[in-house]
């Protein structure tokens, strides 16, 4: 047997593509990557040098988060979040390490940064090239755009007075890894299913999109309500974050296209369990009816076939970095998806949209053997997705990673 040759023996394998789950397989690792995966033969066991025994274990794909914001905490101390929003880069440095720290140490190798006001965690990727780094994937939307006098300046910048979206967008020379646009308000905690307008026009989206296809960029659009959501499908923005009272029309639209959806239906549960603790001033059953109509959504989505992306808008109020993918999870399998579907999601949908389905999101013959260990069964998961028993990196534990 090469020397570089390893086989593993999983006592359940989630592999990420929403298939069933194969009970003790055998994959064979040679540098690094997958060679073969194969049902286990204990008459065929090789020396032990090249054997590990996971057979008390689940393997399953690294995780990804679809939308995260890394300058920002999930701390429900309303000073804290507002010296967040107000930190130069040398402040947002230590917050931003120790934001991608609990993403990797959840199993979470690659995150979607979703914007900040001064783009510092793109600054913070171009500085960490030349350090090492933990093997968590980054890319970022830089500063997001918003309309003047309106939702978004905690997460990014306006066009001048007078000016349309397109034509600041052709002048920002920012080296983005996506563009970020902001086509709505927030949702009402206050009165359900409050709708708020677009912030741009149909033609301003449209040539902005264009022009960010034009070099490469792909564009996720945060909207909620129906005519914020149904106009960006129209300008052709290639996901939708958040999406609450969209409505059915529009997620059969997103089905056609194959628009991906990043629903982020965690942050009202993590609302609901604020209220005593900072948010004052928002009304619980309006909190509760929210997620609800959200959870119902996810459900139709899954029915007519939207391409769902999980992503958890960490760094909200309650939205722990790492922890709350976990809790998105159980909202999708409460929704309807079974285990491996809403794994799925939280793997290979998101390497997909986040352009790094070569390296993660799907365990299969040609691919990197990096992958995540829980002890126990899949009926333990994803709760032991917290607990993890270690990380894979191309074929060896990582040793970065400390349970």
């Amino acid at each position: 047997m090469n020397n570089n040759h390893h086989l593993i023996l999983a006592g359940w394998l989630v592999d990420g593509s929403g298939e069933h789950l194969k009970h003790k397989v055998i994959l064979s690792i040679l540098d690094g990557i997958i060679t073969a995966i194969e049902p286990f033969n204990s008459s065929e066991l090789p020396p032990a040098s090249k054997f590990t025994d996971l057979s008390h274990c689940c393997v399953l794909p690294p995780l990804v988060d679809s939308h995260v914001h890394l300058c920002m905490s999930g701390s429900v101390d309303k000073e804290l979040r507002t010296r967040q929003l107000e930190a130069t880069y040398e402040d947002s440095k230590p917050i931003i390490s120790k934001h991608i720290s609990d993403h990797f140490s959840h199993g979470i190798l690659a995150v979607r940064d979703a914007g900040d006001p001064l783009g510092s965690v793109l600054r913070f990727m171009s500085e960490k090239q030349k350090e090492p780094a933990m093997p968590v994937k980054i890319s970022s939307a830089g500063r997001a755009w918003h309309q003047r006098k309106r939702y978004g300046s905690l997460i990014g910048r306006h066009p001048a007075e007078g000016e349309s979206l397109d034509k600041a967008y052709i002048k920002d020379k920012s080296l983005t890894d996506y563009v970020k646009l902001i086509n709505s308000g927030l949702n009402s905690l206050t009165v359900f299913n409050h709708q708020t307008s677009p912030q741009f026009t149909l033609e301003e989206m449209k040539a902005a999109i264009s022009h960010a296809e034009d070099r490469g960029l792909k564009v996720m659009v945060h909207a909620n309500g129906i005519l914020p959501v149904q106009m960006a499908l129209r300008a052709g923005a290639h996901s939708i974050e958040h999406g609450f009272f969209m409505g059915k029309e529009n997620l059969e639209a997103m089905a056609e296209s194959q628009t991906f959806w990043v629903p982020t239906a965690y942050t009202m549960k993590a609302y609901r369990q604020c209220i005593d603790y900072s948010l004052h001033n928002a009304e619980k059953a309006v909190v509760e009816k929210n997620l609800a109509h959200q959870i119902e959504q996810i459900e139709y989505a899954r029915k007519c076939g939207v391409r769902i992306a999980l992503g958890t808008d960490s760094g909200s109020i309650g939205v722990l970095h790492g922890e709350a993918l976990v809790e998105e999870l159980k909202i999708f399998m409460q929704a309807g998806f079974s285990l491996v579907q809403a794994m799925r999601c939280a793997t290979y949908n998101g390497s997909k949209l986040l352009g790094v389905e070569k390296e993660l999101g799907h365990l299969a013959v040609g691919k990197p053997a990096t992958f995540l260990v829980t002890r126990g069964t899949p009926a333990q998961l994803p709760r032991k997705l917290s607990y993890l028993e270690a990380i894979y990196i191309d074929g060896k534990p990582c040793q970065a990673y400390r349970r």
